[in-house]
């Protein structure tokens, strides 16, 4: 088998990955009100139980970080993503409060080392192929996100359980995962300290700049997730119904952003294209605070998917650049800080609307997204940019790239 056919094999499988990855968080978070009746948790300690899922995912980043050390990133990704399915079943299988404590602790671990795993894989093949791949995984993430919260639509809609609502999808995709697993590809590069920058304590500075964009970029993300739908309502007077619609708005334009971004990157370059969606992203909160009815708003959410999308996969692509002989440990390192912008974002924003008004806090994501313009020379520039002139030859691409798979 060439390499090339190999990279393309692997391309899709982590694609896929990155699908199922997007199928599973959607029917959790699309479903919460559910777990919260199954259960019986009080809103008062709903809250803990959701900040729980982050804080545990961004404790088993950090041990992921160590243990690709000692076994391809292929590895854990291969049977982290079974773990995932399995847990989000669990969520829906239980009957007692600390069932689904166990269910959701396990979605939290398991999740933090398939969302640094994935995005290692990302980040070497990115490398392999010698032009900006990146922002096409994440499409198939949204993708994902889109057809997972469809199906929980349809679950609530026809009231399904939990259980009988979850468990098509499990079924579907566990196998398919395992059986796209043996086609995952891992780079040679990034798993030590050699061939370039090291994460160090002085390397660790280097990736404190795009650390805080990823924080940033998710607070935004969250504050999209967790506070459209009221913000429209409650704010802005729609209809409950069309309350519901900015957040698929959303996750459609992120998707069409993505598709499309990494012909910009490989045109304009990275950091020309993180300036451009940054802006387009602060413009869109400023629409959305500023907005005079729901139709206006609801531009703003569409804004905020073109503008947000691109941000988040050129942060991890540009921390595999900015540490070639250490990209594992950099990405996640840089994985940790998308759970603490989710663990921010949605208490921040409620918070300040609750004291202030919430027009108001749609200001302080726009300012703290606005941050990313001034980190944009992180991403790099000619080097980042790759496309016709910039990619590498297909004999240079083996170089990063390992034999094949790891088969079972």
């Amino acid at each position: 088998m060439t390499d090339d056919v190999r990279l393309r094999r692997g391309r899709g499988a982590l694609g896929f990955s990155f699908f199922v990855q997007g199928v599973a968080f959607a029917l959790l978070v699309t479903r919460i009100p559910a777990i919260q009746d199954r259960y019986g948790i009080s809103d008062g300690l709903l809250p803990a139980f959701l900040a729980a899922v982050p804080v545990l995912a961004g404790a088993s980043s950090v041990a992921t970080e160590h243990l690709v050390k000692r076994v391809p990133p292929s590895v854990v990704l291969r049977w982290a993503q079974p773990l995932v399915l399995l847990s989000l079943l669990g969520v829906g299988a239980g009957g007692q409060m600390w069932h689904v404590a166990v269910a959701l602790g396990a979605f939290g671990l398991s999740v933090g080392a398939l969302d640094a795993s994935m995005n290692m894989l990302g980040v070497s093949l990115q490398r392999a192929y010698g032009r900006s791949i990146m922002l096409g995984f994440h499409a198939a993430y949204s993708l994902g996100g889109i057809l997972g919260a469809s199906a929980a639509w349809a679950g609530a809609h026809w009231e399904l359980n939990l259980f009988v609502s979850y468990l098509p999808a499990v079924v579907v995709l566990l196998p398919l995962a395992l059986l796209g697993s043996r086609r995952y590809v891992d780079g040679t590069a990034g798993r030590g300290e050699t061939g370039g920058k090291g994460t160090g304590a002085g390397g660790f500075k280097l990736l404190l700049p795009l650390c805080l964009v990823m924080a940033c970029a998710y607070i935004g993300d969250s504050t999209v997730a967790n506070w459209s739908a009221k913000y429209l309502q409650d704010v802005l007077g729609s209809s409950e119904q069309m309350a519901t619609v900015p957040y698929n708005v959303y996750m459609v334009t992120t998707l069409v952003g993505r598709a499309v971004g990494d012909l910009g990157v490989r045109r304009f370059g990275a950091a020309t294209v993180v300036r451009a969606g940054t802006l387009v992203a602060a413009a869109g909160f400023a629409v959305v605070a500023a907005a005079p009815g729901a139709w206006v708003g609801m531009l703003g959410f569409t804004l905020l998917g073109i503008g947000l999308c691109v941000i988040v996969p050129q942060t991890f692509a540009a921390a595999g650049r900015l540490f070639p002989g250490a990209s594992d440990t950099a990405v996640a390192r840089l994985n940790i800080f998308n759970y603490v912008g989710f663990l921010i974002g949605s208490p921040l924003v409620g918070a300040i609307g609750d004291a202030w008004s919430y027009r108001g806090a749609m200001l302080v994501p726009m300012a703290l997204v606005l941050v990313t313009l001034f980190q944009a020379r992180s991403f790099g520039s000619e080097g980042a940019r790759y496309g016709v002139r910039h990619e590498r030859r297909a004999g240079d691409r083996a170089v990063d790239v390992g034999r094949g798979g790891n088969e079972v």
